[in-house]
C-alpha cells in the first residue's frame, strides 16, 4: 500500500518570506474558510516567529489575531503549528524562562497545537526548555534541526543532535532548511538516519526554494521517510518562499505516494484572496527581487524568511549610504551592488564567527554584522568596528555553543574591550522577568488579558507593545503605508524633459522646481524603481528672504549618530536612562540605535555633562546627526 504524505501550508510564513508585513487579522478570517474548504491539509501554520510583532507594528492586538485565525482551524480538526526560537522566544533576542514557560501556555489555550521550536545555534541546552514547557503547556513539542552546509555541519553532526532531541522528550522532528540550500542526498540521509533509530518519530519537513534545491530536496525527504511537507501556493510560492503545492503534489503523486485531492474551486478562490491582500496594502512591501529564485544564494546561505526584511534594510541602508557619497561627492551605488557587496561579505565573516546556522536570530546577526562591514569599508574604515550587543552575545556564548570556532582576531577584539566570554548554560544568564512587567502593566491599569496573553505580549515585545497601547504604531504604520502608496501614483503633472544619458547613468541630485511662485527643493534619485521611498520636498527659502544666523556654543561637544535607526535611551528595564546633569565619560555608553532588528550600543567619544539630549526613545534618527551634547 502506498505510503501517505501529509501536507503543511505556510500561509504566515508566504508573506514573511516574501515581504514585510502578514495580513491583517480580518484578512486571515476571510481566506481560513477557503484554505480549509481545499481539502488537503493536515496541518497549517498560523502563528510565532515575528508574526506577533508584526501585528504589534500596525497596532494590531496579536492576541485576538491568533485566537481569531486559529479558530476555524480547531473547529475542523486541522492542526495548527507555530515557530518559536528556544532561547529568544518569538522575538530576536534571549528571553527568561518564566516568559518563555507562560508562552507555551498561552499559545495552546489560544489554539496552537504543535509548538515548532528551534535554535539558531543547534545547542541542545536551549531546546531542552523549549521540549519541557510545550508539553508542560499541553503542547505537541516538535524539535527542529537548523539545517546549513559546512565543513562542520555533516550529516553525523544532524543525526546525533535529532537523537539528543529525541532523548530530551521532542514528539516530532523538523528538519527545516530555512535556506534551501541544504543538498538533496545529504537532507535524505540524515532523514534516513533517524526514521531507522526511531520510526514511528513523526518528521516534516520545511524547506526554502531561494537557490532552487528544494523541490529535489523534498523528494529525497518524502523517499527517506518524511510524513509532512511544508508547501506554499501562488501567488507567493518560490522565489524566496517555499515549493508549490501543485507542483510538489504532481511529483509525489507520480512517485507513487498517497496524497490527499485538491479542491481546485477552493484553491482558485485562496489565491485570488491572496492577491487581493497583496493589492490592498501588503505588495507595497514585497521587492519584486524575492519573487525570483537565485543561485547566488547557495554562496551566502541566507534563509528564505528573513529575505522580506533584508531587501527593505538594504533599501534603506542603501539610501543613507548614497546620502553620505553624495555630500562627498563620490559615485553612489546601486541596489544590486550593494547586495553583491552583503552576499560577499557574509560568505567571508561566516567561518569567522563559527558557522552559526544562519536562521533567525542568527541569520540576521550575520547579515548585519557583513552590512555594517561593508558600510564601514565603502566609508574608509575598518572591518568590525560597528557589532552590536546581540552580536557579541553570540560570539561570547550567551547565546549557547557556537558549532565552530570564533576567528583569533575577533577573540582579540574581545579581551581588547574587556568583553568576558560565557561557558554557562545560556537561560541562566537571563533573569526572570514576569514580575517587572506585572508592576508595569499594573502602575498602567492594562488589562492582563484572556490567560495572561497581554502580560505576555509585554514581557516578549516591551517596545513593541508599550508603541501599540500608545497608538503610536498604528500612527506610524498608517503614515508610511499613505506615502507608499502616494509614490506609487503615476506622476503625470510635471513634464520631463528627455535627456540622451541612460538612466543606469543617473546619479542622485536636486532640482529647484517653480510651482506658482512658489519654490522648492527636491531630492531626486534614479535607479531600482522597487519599493522607492518617497522623496522629500522642503520649501526653499524665498529670495528676499533674510539669513538668519544661529549663534552656537564653541564649548559645547557632539556626540553624532553612527548609523541609522531608532534610537533608545535603555534597552530593557534593568538599565538607568541618563538625563541632562549627568556626567559621562569617553567610552561609556549613552544609548542603543535600533537597526534591522537589533541594538547597537553607542558610546560617547569624548566626555563631559550633558546639556542636551536631542531625541527622546524611540525616534528616529540619522546618521551624522547629533544625539547629545556635552559641556
Amino acid at each position: 500500500m502506498a505510503r501517505e504524505i501529509k501536507f503543511s501550508l505556510l500561509y504566515r510564513d508566504m508573506w514573511q518570506s516574501s515581504g514585510k508585513y502578514v495580513p491583517r487579522v480580518d484578512q486571515l478570517k476571510k481566506v481560513a474558510p477557503a484554505i480549509i474548504d481545499m481539502g488537503c491539509f493536515a496541518r497549517v501554520e498560523t502563528n510565532g516567529g515575528g508574526f506577533e510583532q508584526i501585528n504589534l507594528l500596525f497596532g494590531e492586538n496579536p492576541n485576538n489575531a491568533v485566537r481569531e485565525w486559529t479558530q476555524p482551524f480547531n473547529d475542523v480538526g486541522i492542526q495548527t503549528h507555530m515557530l518559536e526560537r528556544a532561547l529568544n522566544g518569538i522575538r530576536m533576542s534571549p528571553v527568561p524562562a518564566d516568559v518563555r514557560r507562560l508562552m507555551f501556555k498561552v499559545k495552546k489555550k489560544q489554539g496552537t497545537d504543535i509548538a515548532r521550536s528551534f535554535c539558531g545555534l543547534n545547542d541542545p541546552r536551549n531546546l531542552e526548555n523549549s521540549i519541557k514547557f510545550a508539553k508542560e503547556g499541553g503542547m505537541i513539542s516538535q524539535a527542529s534541526l537548523s539545517l546549513t552546509y559546512s565543513k562542520v555541519h555533516t550529516v553525523d553532526y544532524y543525526t546525533k543532535l535529532a537523537e539528543r532531541l529525541i532523548e530530551l522528550g521532542a514528539d516530532e522532528i523538523c528538519i527545516k532548511d530555512m535556506a534551501g540550500i541544504g543538498r538533496p542526498v545529504f537532507i535524505g540521509k540524515i532523514v534516513k538516519n533517524i526514521k531507522t533509530r526511531h520510526p514511528n518519530i513523526p518528521i516534516q519537513y520545511h524547506g526554502h526554494s531561494g537557490p532552487g534545491f528544494s523541490i529535489a530536496s523534498t523528494l529525497e525527504a518524502v523517499r527517506a521517510g518524511v510524513d509532512y511537507v511544508d508547501v506554499a501556493m501562488e501567488p507567493l510560492s518560490w522565489g524566496t518562499g517555499h515549493g508549490d503545492l501543485l507542483t510538489i503534489h504532481a511529483m509525489l503523486k507520480d512517485a507513487g505516494y498517497k496524497v490527499p485531492d485538491i479542491n481546485m474551486k477552493a484553491y482558485m478562490e485562496v489565491r485570488a484572496m491572496t492577491q487581493e491582500f497583496i493589492n490592498d496594502f501588503l505588495g507595497f512591501y514585497i521587492n519584486p527581487k524575492n519573487r525570483f529564485m537565485n543561485s547566488l544564494l547557495i554562496g551566502p546561505g541566507l534563509p528564505g524568511g528573513m529575505m522580506g526584511s533584508l531587501m527593505s534594510d538594504l533599501e534603506k541602508n542603501l539610501e543613507g549610504l548614497n546620502k553620505w557619497f553624495a555630500k562627498r561627492g563620490k559615485p553612489t551605488l546601486t541596489q544590486d551592488q550593494l547586495l553583491i557587496k552583503l552576499f560577499d561579505e557574509v560568505a567571508h565573516i561566516w567561518p569567522k564567527l563559527g558557522y552559526p546556522p544562519l536562521v533567525t536570530p542568527f541569520s540576521q546577526y550575520v547579515k548585519n554584522l557583513a552590512l555594517f562591514n561593508v558600510m564601514q569599508i565603502e566609508k574608509g574604515k575598518d572591518r568590525w568596528t560597528m557589532i552590536a550587543d546581540n552580536v557579541w552575545d553570540m560570539m561570547l556564548g550567551k547565546s549557547g555553543n557556537l558549532p565552530g570556532k570564533l576567528a583569533p582576531e575577533l577573540i582579540n577584539l574581545a579581551k581588547e574591550q574587556g568583553r568576558k566570554f560565557y561557558s554557562g548554560v545560556p537561560q541562566d544568564a537571563y533573569p526572570d522577568q514576569l514580575d517587572v512587567f506585572r508592576k508595569e502593566m499594573k502602575d498602567n491599569n492594562w488589562d492582563f488579558g484572556q490567560d495572561d496573553e497581554e502580560l505576555l505580549e509585554m514581557a516578549m515585545h516591551p517596545q513593541q507593545y508599550r508603541a501599540y497601547k500608545s497608538g503610536k504604531a498604528k500612527a506610524d504604520f498608517e503614515a508610511d503605508i499613505a506615502q507608499r502608496r502616494e509614490a506609487a501614483k503615476p506622476k503625470t503633472a510635471a513634464k520631463v524633459v528627455e535627456q540622451a544619458t541612460p538612466i543606469s547613468n543617473l546619479q542622485p541630485k536636486t532640482m529647484n522646481i517653480d510651482v506658482n511662485g512658489e519654490k522648492f527643493l527636491v531630492n531626486v534619485s534614479y535607479g531600482d524603481t522597487a519599493n522607492v521611498p518617497v522623496q522629500t520636498v522642503q520649501q526653499a527659502p524665498k529670495a528676499d528672504a533674510p539669513k538668519v544666523k544661529v549663534a552656537k556654543d564653541v564649548n559645547l561637544k557632539e556626540i553624532i549618530a553612527p548609523l541609522e535607526g531608532k534610537f533608545f535611551k535603555t534597552k530593557d528595564n534593568t538599565e538607568t536612562a541618563l538625563k541632562v546633569g549627568d556626567v559621562v565619560k569617553e567610552g561609556d555608553k549613552i544609548g542603543y540605535i535600533e537597526a534591522m532588528k537589533t541594538f547597537n550600543a553607542i558610546e560617547a567619544d569624548q566626555s563631559g555633562t550633558i546639556v542636551e539630549i536631542c531625541y527622546e526613545s524611540g525616534a528616529e534618527i540619522e546618521e551624522d546627526e547629533v544625539i547629545m551634547k556635552l559641556k
